[in-house]
């Protein structure tokens, strides 16, 4: 099905080199290594290939506009990996044989230009020089008539939601067929180059007054961002992820500003955010203050999402639109952080209650519905489930950060290296990063399932990581009694195809 909705080559060359085959589909572009250069570009009409070390958010505005991403680091979770399967962009990644050296890269003893044409597959994970001719990639009629029949099926029994950040990708998803927005990741909306300097304002303020002010300028591109996403899933539940990477990530890395504070020095600017990094950096940032924690230390910022998200979704629904909208902590261990988090959202909440409001035709306007939530992705999530769910309306599994925990690896690092090494090795028989582990992670969130709906039966129940669109994985999530499960909108036709066939294969076992 993949090759049904992707890009493909009608014919290969031998590969140069081959990495992680991150997001499916066949790109074809000149290679071009930093965002500002892909960017520029792309403007002036080629077709970009962004080669880099790995991304980061600065590097946003870059990958938008390229026909590929490829990164000599990181692994399918890792930055690049993810977005790239947002968008629908083709992306290999960990392609550890390409070194990086400035305006080129090399593979033994070929080297790569700034500006020469290579051709990649993001679902093999192959790189081949030169521009190779494409395929068409129209799904034939009995695509949309196996959809059909799969989604009766599943009817009542197991939703797909999508992954999505923005009213376009939303628009995108909803073509796909999802029934709802499982996960939209905020922080997202905050990496478009005019959003960027706001944020970083906020994270420089040196007073209340100039983080307040730097807040209110996002709530009020935040608010338009939310309501696009509303307008475009009416009537379909919305799961809006508060902030969750550290802050550290908004802002350019140390080490690229040490090096240019050596070689060309630094504006005063430049200085401040120096400075910056250096204070938020830490040791190990997945497992330091993000999620949450991060909410507990600037309160400002969740309730300034909040507001934002009400705002928008009073608008809407005054426009005539059917918001339904769920809010999810992120990254909670314990019920007395979950007890606090919610008592920010339901203070906003209760702010909201109190102010008159009517339609343009003068009646009193319905509220929008809310419900509140949390992600489980710790093993201590997993096992206090029954503590969680009191102060919880939903759950929602976050299986890649639940997996990197439970196994004790880095997901950025073990995939290039150590994973084949596993694998070939058979020490591992799946990458537990692209088909869950049955008989840990899965019995984590098993577990969870059980002790969550024991303790609030009506207890809502999802999944949002890169696993909800692996039909394996599907299989598990459906024996485990979830509502749903929610992927990058280019994966939900595969995800509806195997929640059908988990739903099947589940009735077969029970006559058995």
């Amino acid at each position: 099905m993949t090759t049904l909705l992707h890009p493909q080559f009608a014919n290969k060359s031998k590969a140069i080199a081959k990495g992680l085959a991150a997001s499916p589909g066949a790109a074809v572009g000149k290679v071009y290594f930093t965002a500002d250069d892909a960017e520029a570009a792309a403007k002036s009409g080629e077709a970009v290939i962004l080669v880099r070390n790995e991304t980061s958010p600065e590097d946003v505005h870059g990958m938008m506009v390229a026909k590929g991403i490829l990164t000599a680091r990181g692994g399918l979770v890792s930055h690049a990996a993810v977005v790239a399967r947002g968008w629908g962009t083709p992306a290999v990644v960990g392609a550890d044989a390409v070194k990086i050296d400035g305006k080129q890269f090399s593979v033994g003893d070929t080297v790569v230009r700034e500006g020469d044409t290579i051709s990649l597959d993001g679902a093999t994970g192959e790189i081949m020089l030169g521009a190779l001719a494409m395929a068409g990639s129209k799904p034939p009629a009995e695509f949309h008539t196996i959809l059909k029949w799969a989604d009766e099926i599943r009817k009542g029994k197991l939703n797909v939601r999508a992954n999505a950040d923005t009213g376009d990708d939303s628009k995108v998803a909803r073509d796909f067929g999802a029934e709802g927005i499982g996960l939209c990741r905020t922080e997202h909306m905050f990496l478009a180059p005019d959003r960027l300097p706001v944020v970083r304002r906020m994270i420089l303020a040196a007073t209340a007054a100039e983080e307040a002010a730097a807040l209110e300028e996002l709530r009020v591109v935040q608010k338009e961002d939310f309501a696009a996403i509303l307008r475009a899933m009416t009537g379909l539940p919305v799961t809006v992820r508060l902030l969750d990477p550290p802050l550290h990530e908004f802002l350019p890395r140390v080490d690229e500003l040490e090096i240019k504070a050596a070689t060309g020095g630094l504006s005063a600017e430049e200085k401040q955010l120096l400075k910056a990094a250096h204070a938020w950096a830490e040791v190990n940032p997945m497992l330091g203050t993000r999620g949450v924690r991060l909410g507990v230390i600037k309160p400002g910022l969740y309730a300034m999402q909040v507001q934002a998200l009400m705002e928008a979704a009073d608008q809407v629904a005054g426009e005539g639109y059917q918001p339904v909208v769920e809010v999810m902590i992120p990254l909670t261990v314990t019920d007395d952080e979950l007890a606090l988090a919610r008592s920010w959202v339901e203070g906003v909440l209760r702010d909201f209650a109190a102010r008159p409001r009517t339609t343009p035709s003068g009646k009193k306007a319905k509220r929008p519905q809310v419900t509140i939530g949390t992600m489980i992705e710790t093993p201590r999530a997993a096992i206090r489930a029954d503590e969680l769910a009191a102060h919880a309306d939903f759950f929602s599994f976050g299986t890649n950060d639940l997996t990197q925990m439970t196994f004790g690896f880095s997901r950025d690092d073990v995939e290039s290296r150590m994973m084949p090494a596993y694998l070939e090795a058979g020490l591992l028989k799946r990458n537990p990063f692209e088909t869950i582990d049955q008989t840990g992670v899965g019995e984590l969130v098993e577990m969870a399932a059980k002790r969550g709906r024991k303790a609030k039966r009506k207890l809502k129940l999802g999944v949002c990581g890169e696993h909800g669109g692996d039909p394996e994985s599907i299989g598990l999530f459906y024996r485990a009694g979830l509502d749903y499960v929610s992927c990058s909108p280019y994966r939900i036709p595969i995800a509806r195809l195997a929640a059908a066939q988990a739903i099947i294969g589940g009735a077969k076992s029970d006559t058995k």
